[in-house]
């Protein structure tokens, strides 16, 4: 599998061992593709039901195998095929079999899902118990609610309580300064690493 670059971003989920390192490349029209390489331990869950309302997401699974939940439908991708996740679909993955999952993939064109998933791992990490904050959660989705949407929570829901949760904690205090758990200007991205001419 090709080493990505050492200017790559490399994000851990505690709570599963999911990893993940990306980073930004441009296409042959000048646009940017979000390249990531990735692996999640056996019998772990990857992400809950999601959409990517921008982005095309195709992942190659490298070693073991991604079960894959898409558009309601079930199957698994072994080592050396293809998922396909169009812009728009309702997806989830995760690992069944004994063996660590490792892939890459591509997200096309680069919105923000890196510096989604940044701040989401940060936010998840950052939790005392299971179940992370609600302030910095409502936060994070909130103004990433026009090109990610995870569904754990119904989207009406999201749309009606999560700017009451965000008033209530700024009112708190809870985003002040940059050291707060998914703070944007912190969780920037991954670095745009131009390709190696063959």
């Amino acid at each position: 599998m090709q080493q990505p670059p050492d200017q790559a971003l490399t994000i851990k989920l505690n709570g599963t061992g999911e990893r993940l390192t990306m980073w930004r490349t441009l296409d042959s029209q000048g646009g940017q593709e979000l390249q990531m390489t990735g692996c999640l331990p056996g019998h772990q869950q990857g992400p809950p039901l999601h959409v990517h309302f921008a982005e095309d997401e195709s992942t190659e699974v490298v070693a073991g195998a991604l079960s894959v939940s898409l558009d309601g439908r079930e199957f698994v991708v072994d080592t050396n095929d293809v998922a396909f996740f169009p812009k728009g679909s309702v997806h989830r993955w995760w690992n069944d079999g004994e063996e660590d999952l490792v892939f890459r993939g591509v997200a096309a064109p680069a919105v923000d899902l890196d510096r989604y998933l940044q701040a989401l791992f940060e936010v998840i990490n950052s939790a005392q118990s299971k179940n992370p904050s609600v302030f910095y959660m409502a936060h994070l989705v909130y103004r990433h609610r026009k090109t990610q949407l995870a569904l754990e929570v119904p989207r009406l829901i999201q749309q009606i309580l999560f700017p009451i949760v965000i008033c209530a904690g700024t009112l708190l205090g809870k985003y002040r300064g940059t050291h707060w758990p998914g703070c944007p200007l912190r969780c920037t991205g991954a670095a745009v690493i131009p390709q190696e001419k063959d």
